[in-house]
C-alpha cells in the first residue's frame, strides 16, 4: 500500500479529528496526489518538446 492511502487510512480511523477535519484533510491529500501527477506530466512533455527543459528545471530546483 503506497504511503499516501496508509497517511489516508490512518486519518479516517483517528479519534483526534473531527468528521470534517478527516474529510478535509483526505481531500488536501488527494489534491497534492493529483498536483504532484500533473507537474510530473508537464515535465515529461516539455523535456520531451526540447531537452533544455531539463537543466531549465533543475536550475530552479524543481526536480
Amino acid at each position: 500500500m503506497p504511503k499516501y492511502e496508509k497517511l489516508k487510512e490512518g486519518i479516517k480511523k483517528t479519534n483526534k479529528l473531527t468528521e470534517e477535519e478527516k474529510t478535509n484533510s483526505v481531500k488536501k491529500i488527494e489534491e497534492w496526489i493529483k498536483e504532484d501527477r500533473a507537474f510530473g506530466l508537464i515535465y515529461d512533455e516539455l523535456v520531451e518538446y526540447n531537452i533544455a527543459f531539463k537543466e531549465m528545471f533543475k536550475d530552479l530546483g524543481l526536480v
